[in-house]
């Protein structure tokens, strides 16, 4: 709309009830405070103000300068809403990661349980073994040393019976010294 059609409505509007009132109607209306002359000017001065204001384009900047504020805080309150989602999504991993970093140390604890226990019972037995080794050992070296005994014992018997039948021989004839010897030997075995 332009401002010099306004104007003449403008005029004819703050005029009416000025014209009104010069005809007598005496009626008390809603435009009866608008009869006085100072007050139609100062109403059309506002007026003119607000169109000129609207014309140079001031509710404009006002309003595109609250509607760029507007955008800037939906923009920023977009951008925390999505930095809260990231936010919770990695609370979320990080929390996975910590159940799955304790399922893991728990399976270790109890591999670890087994594998000790394992090593326990493989060091029961290697014990086991080595000390029945060691009773073998000790028996072989017995029943070497009884065998040793036994033939020191032959050994001493047969040198005592050699030494006896030489004796015999020495001190008598040949018929009596093998009896004799063969009595000596029965001794020394016996």
């Amino acid at each position: 709309m332009n401002l010099r059609a306004m104007v003449p409505a403008l005029i004819a509007f703050a005029s009416a009830p000025a014209a009104l009132a010069a005809e007598g109607h005496g009626e008390d209306t809603l435009l009866t405070p608008f009869g006085d002359t100072v007050t139609h000017l100062v109403f059309l001065g506002i007026l003119i103000f607000f169109a000129i204001i609207w014309r140079v384009g001031a509710f404009k900047a006002v309003f595109g300068g609250l509607d760029k504020r507007a955008d800037t805080i939906k923009a920023q309150l977009e951008e925390a809403a999505s930095l809260r989602e990231q936010a919770s999504e990695a609370l979320a991993l990080a929390e996975r990661r910590q159940q799955d970093a304790d399922k893991e140390a728990e399976a270790i604890i109890e591999q670890a349980k087994a594998d000790a226990k394992a090593m326990l019972e493989e060091a029961k037995k290697d014990l086991a073994d080595k000390i029945a080794r060691r009773e073998a050992q000790a028996a072989n070296r017995i029943a070497r040393a009884e065998a040793e005994a036994a033939n020191e014992v032959r050994r001493a018997a047969a040198d005592a019976a050699t030494e006896a039948a030489r004796r015999v021989m020495a001190e008598q004839s040949s018929a009596d010294q093998f009896e004799a010897a063969a009595r000596e030997i029965e001794k020394a075995l016996s």
